[in-house]
């Protein structure tokens, strides 16, 4: 339903299912983490953007250009073959028998909590300070445009009484 859904939005909307199959997959497997982490980022925030990018393409009939029947036959000749190779790679493919170790308790959030506290305690901790770091980085930089926002706002409210000495100094401002 993804690939053939008419409307974009619904074709998305058909991926957001899908992902949380997928996640459940995931839990059927015994890897909670895994299921959690795939739900908040793919069907969480991934998801977000490319519902963004489809509303500004804003894709409409009448302003997309209609395909030529020769670029409709090369896309049909050009999925044939890879149908072709894709399965002439998997001809000779054996299929195995997974077998699992004797700890079944791999994706349990438990034992990645303890592994990550314990074994990777200071790799973890130098990624805290990181991204802590990003954060303090981001919020200066986002109060800095906010004062040189605030500081053109005054300028242009009339501290300056010639307009070519206004557009001037909100230039300097901007660094423009």
């Amino acid at each position: 339903m993804v690939v053939f859904s008419r409307n974009p939005i619904y074709s998305v909307l058909y991926l957001v299912i899908t992902f949380f199959c997928v996640a459940c997959h995931y839990l059927l497997l015994n890897a909670q983490f895994l299921a959690a982490v795939h739900i908040i980022v793919y069907a969480g925030a991934i998801m977000v953007l490319f519902l963004y990018v489809i509303m500004l393409l804003n894709l409409n009939q009448e302003t997309e250009s209609q395909k030529s029947n020769i670029l409709k036959f090369a896309a049909v000749i050009s999925s044939g073959l890879l149908m072709v190779v894709i399965i002439g790679a998997l001809r000779g493919v054996e299929t195995g028998v997974i077998e699992l170790g004797s700890n079944s308790k791999i994706g349990l959030v438990k034992n990645l909590g303890n592994l990550l506290f314990n074994e990777f305690l200071l790799p973890f901790e130098i990624v805290s300070l990181l991204l802590l770091t990003a954060m303090v980085g981001a919020v200066m930089l986002g109060k800095n445009h906010m004062r040189r926002a605030q500081q053109i706002a005054k300028n242009r409210n009339g501290k300056f009484a010639d307009s070519a000495t206004n557009n001037i100094k909100v230039k300097e401002l901007t660094n423009e």
